[in-house]
């Protein structure tokens, strides 16, 4: 995909059917305070009008493209727009999620936090539910700072609050993971990268999913589960996806396509 602009960061949207939230989203792609970023939408075959909505969007903004991924789960679309994202040169990706508000500092903030050092390998950004500054939100966005300082090596946010260099995101072997189908997906690609290098993040760094992402029940991730991964330690981290996690979720049939019946949204 030959282009003369050359990014140096790219911000990729996988979506499916999301045509209720998606165009505060893109709005919020396309305010970002800088020029060096490309903004790739990925539909996964959506049957609503998501993809129609997209293309006038972004119609006549030359650093934003809408491609499609056929193959059913949100990680397939990552890869492909992961893909394009190298292809034009990007140096950074930040993989945003269809119903989330992102400040218009977003991005430079984030390439901020990254900064020179190339120890550092990616950002995590929190996610919060109302007004930035609420006595409850700055409770939370500390303590979640606290925590992710403390808890080094493991996911503090989902794929919506994920940003990486591209370089260790691909030797981490991406976001598409063929040996793990199954939901937290997000956690499987941060223990992965965290074998590259070292994440950081900021109480400051934020983005607001829809209030729907407080349903969680269709994740099934229990309270023992989330337990061992906090306490697993780093070097054990393999065992705790590949031969305890995993299994688990493979009995309970929790796969990543299954996340494409929005049963939960009811």
């Amino acid at each position: 995909m030959a282009s003369a602009f050359r990014p140096r960061w790219a911000i990729v949207i996988a979506f499916y059917n999301e045509e209720r939230f998606i165009a505060p989203t893109i709005q919020c792609a396309l305010a970002q305070d800088r020029d060096d970023v490309m903004l790739i939408c990925v539909d996964n075959g959506s049957t609503d009008g998501s993809a129609a909505l997209v293309a006038a969007a972004i119609a006549g903004h030359p650093r934003a493209m809408l491609v499609s991924e056929t193959s059913q789960g949100h990680t397939f679309a990552l890869r492909k727009g992961t893909a394009i994202a190298q292809e034009m040169g990007a140096q950074n990706i930040a993989y945003w999620d269809a119903d989330t508000f992102y400040p218009p500092h977003y991005i430079s903030r984030a390439d901020a936090l990254l900064g020179t050092d190339k120890r550092i390998v990616g950002v995590q950004a929190f996610d919060i539910y109302g007004p930035y500054d609420a006595p409850k939100n700055i409770l939370i966005r500390h303590r979640m700072a606290i925590t992710a300082s403390l808890l080094t090596g493991q996911g503090h946010t989902g794929t919506f609050g994920q940003c990486f260099r591209i370089a260790p995101l691909l030797a981490a072997g991406g976001p598409k993971n063929e040996d793990w189908p199954f939901v937290l997906y997000d956690h499987e690609l941060i223990h992965r990268i965290c074998k590259q290098g070292r994440l950081t993040h900021a109480a400051d760094h934020v983005c607001w999913p829809a209030p729907r992402r407080t349903v969680k029940g269709h994740v099934r991730w229990n309270l023992t589960e989330r337990l061992l991964y906090a306490l697993t330690p780093y070097v054990a981290k393999d065992w705790f996806f590949y031969r305890f996690l995993g299994p688990r979720l493979r009995l309970r049939g929790m796969f990543e396509a299954g996340l494409r019946v929005r049963d939960w949204e009811q």
